[in-house]
């Protein structure tokens, strides 16, 4: 008889599904620890038998966390990817990802697994897998294509089964399911189609499996409510062509067959399932526990917050978002049997009773894996990791000879002769040491800048900026904010204290420099020429929106005294020109950690703070104009990217109530203590 103990909230912090909500909860090393990946920005490592978080780390705010933060079972360390594309591999001791070890990969991940038993294995989103080792000692290797056009992985999951690593991907094409099977004991990859029944007219919406000797059992909850298994082989006959299996009915009706969401399936054990959405119609979200072998329902617990239709197993706990928070609950399963199914087992403190685990790994050696590493070599090799670049190309050799003597246009020829050539595994690197050449030429020559290349290898898209030092200073002593917004829009790992001197350039450059320089607007909406045009007929000479005869505290008490209808008459014009908005957006989708930001905006001028904040605020009062609390435009700055106006608005009553304190101190004593509550 299953049953479902008392639940309790492991994260207190409000979560949601998709890309910005809850992405994943993982096993750690430790049996009772695990890390939940949320928020799109954050990992935190939970012990749940104490209930409280044991570390958090967080990507840089523009960065994105894209897949689950996974643990590496043989060097203990944690391996997350943001940005599709880039891994970042830390342990407990560090704090900042910032400047933990980094690898930028050629192909985007769909997902990391990792079990005990073997190392890590990458799984791509066109269907290729590689072992974590091997992609680390050549990131830039090329990844091969495996699904076809318009072929999508769905779901997927890896199991461990005569001491080999299994995995299993689930694709759909235009309706149609597919199954993949990667074995790496004979390093084979299979193909079946997954038909359905005759009586099966429904659409599938979540995945599980089971595996054991010889066959996966792969069990769908689909639209109508029902779940169906397949049984496919893990060893084909032949491996080459593609297989069909059919799926037949495990389950009648455990969920409402018009849910649409909050639906999810997870096997417990050989006999036993997890199921989340509404038994009925009109009824609310429950955890069903569902024995497979009797067919009969064990026990349910109802969830009136609702779900988000995510449901992780490990060991003997169940994770979900009940409402907005995490919530764990533990679960007991004893013998399944008749009697036990039907519920007519009777309760005791009998020893038969036991934990079933989450699945059997079928003869399971430690140290064994993919790529046979042992867990000592791992961690003695995982920090020396090295590229090896391939030979450059004769087009390259002649490129440099002609950065060191020739003008700027026998540069830009030869440059486009470079770029013409196809493109080596080690290409984001020699394209780095072109433009450190041609950097070091503008150094020894300081009339020497060669604009043009340098734009046309930004625009390359393989640069970081690690690997070109000192193309963003040399911008910006020439003032060139075009080539500064195209490297704001690209590089990932651009220092704090250059990103506040972008912000610095683009608050205090004139007008008229910027009506002659060439922006890209994309992220531009609502900052029309009229603003600018009534800024003309003031009276008073304004310098970036920016009065200098009002620098002082009693144009700020005018400014709070306004009525709100005032002010927000006042606030609904741009205070910039266009092209300077665009500036400043760039800035905004920038990469940043607020803990080193903050020692660089002390350099900033107050009265181009203040024109920055009258922008942000404008900002966010057009988000809050829309019902989705978005800007139009093709790449506008994001609500939590303009934030801060928000937070500055609630303490807008505190302020308020101090003023009242300072206008009242003539009736107070000489002398006296008060308390303020700010709440």
């Amino acid at each position: 008889m299953a049953a479902l103990e008392e639940e309790f909230t492991l994260s207190t912090v409000p979560l949601g599904a998709g890309p910005n909500g809850l992405l994943g909860v993982e096993q750690s090393d430790k049996t009772d620890q695990f890390l939940v990946t949320h928020g799109g920005r954050t990992v935190i490592l939970y012990k749940v038998s104490d209930q409280k978080p044991l570390g958090s780390w967080s990507v840089k705010q523009g960065q994105i966390i894209t897949c689950p933060a996974v643990c590496n079972f043989q060097t203990g360390e944690f391996i997350v990817v943001h940005d599709n594309k880039v891994l970042r591999i830390w342990n407990t001791e560090d704090v900042n990802l910032d400047k933990v070890f980094k690898a930028t990969l050629s192909a985007e991940i769909y997902r990391i697994h990792s079990i005990q038993g073997t190392e890590p294995l990458v799984l791509f989103k066109e269907g290729a897998v590689r072992g974590l080792e091997a992609l680390l000692a050549e990131p830039q290797q090329k990844i091969e294509t495996v699904l076809s056009d318009d072929e999508v992985i769905k779901w997927t999951k890896v199991f461990m089964v005569f001491r080999h690593p299994v995995l299993i991907f689930i694709t759909e094409k235009h309706g149609n399911h597919f199954a993949y099977i990667q074995t790496f004991s004979s390093r084979t990859l299979s193909k079946y189609t997954l038909f359905h029944g005759q009586e099966e007219k429904s659409v599938i919406q979540n995945f599980t499996a089971s595996v054991d000797r010889k066959f996966i059992s792969l069990m769908s909850l689909s639209s109508d409510g029902c779940v169906y298994e397949t049984s496919i082989p893990i060893h084909p006959r032949d491996p080459d062509e593609n297989q069909r299996v059919v799926r037949s009915l495990l389950l009648k009706t455990v969920v409402a067959g018009n849910a649409r969401s909050g639906v999810a399936l997870t096997v417990l054990d050989q006999d036993h399932v997890a199921v989340l959405g509404p038994p009925l119609p009109a009824s609310k979200e429950c955890l069903s526990i569902w024995n497979t072998k009797f067919q009969t329902l064990q026990t349910s617990r109802e969830l009136p917050q609702g779900t988000s239709g995510q449901l992780w197993y490990f060991g003997e706990n169940l994770f979900m978002l009940h409402g907005k928070f995490l919530t764990v609950i533990p679960y007991k399963c004893e013998v399944s049997s008749l009697a036990g199914a039907l519920g007519k087992l009777k309760h005791s403190q009998d020893p038969g009773t036991h934990t079933v685990p989450h699945f059997v790994n079928w003869e399971t050696s430690r140290g064994y894996g993919f790529g046979s590493q042992n867990s000592e070599q791992s961690k003695r090799i995982l920090r020396r990791r090295k590229i090896e670049v391939n030979v450059p190309p004769p087009a390259f050799e002649q490129l440099l000879s002609t950065i060191k003597k020739d003008s700027e246009k026998d540069i830009e020829v030869e440059l486009c002769k470079f770029l013409a050539v196809k493109r080596t595994p080690d290409f984001h690197t020699i394209v780095g040491d072109i433009v450190l050449e041609l950097l070091g030429r503008h150094t020894t020559e300081p009339s020497f800048y060669p604009r043009n290349s340098l734009m046309q290898l930004i625009q390359t898209h393989v640069l970081s900026y690690s690997l070109c030092p000192g193309l963003m200073e040399a911008a910006l002593e020439k003032t060139d904010v075009q080539m500064l917004q195209l490297c704001l829009q690209q590089f990932p790992d651009i220092p704090e204290s250059i990103t506040c001197a972008c912000l610095k350039l683009f608050l205090s450059i004139s007008d008229d420099s910027l009506q002659e320089t060439e922006i890209n607007m994309e992220s531009v909406s609502d900052c029309s020429d009229p603003v600018q045009e009534k800024m003309d007929e003031q009276t008073e000479i304004l310098q970036n929106g920016f009065n200098a005869d009002e620098q002082n505290c009693d144009s700020c008490d005018r400014k709070l005294n306004q009525k709100p209808q005032d002010a927000a008459e006042e606030t609904t014009s741009c205070p910039v020109v266009p092209k300077r908005a665009a500036l400043l957006n760039a800035i905004l989708h920038s990469a940043y950690s607020e803990m080193f930001l903050l020692p660089h905006l002390k350099d900033i001028p107050a009265q181009h703070v203040t024109l920055f904040l009258q922008y942000l605020y404008f900002l966010y009062l057009k988000c809050s104009e829309n019902a989705t609390m978005t800007l139009p435009g093709l790449h506008p700055p994001t609500l939590n990217q303009i934030c801060i106006c928000s937070e500055l608005n609630k303490i807008e009553v505190s302020f308020r109530e101090l003023q009242k304190l300072n206008q009242e101190k003539n009736n107070r004593e000489l002398y006296s203590i008060e308390v303020l509550e700010l709440f």
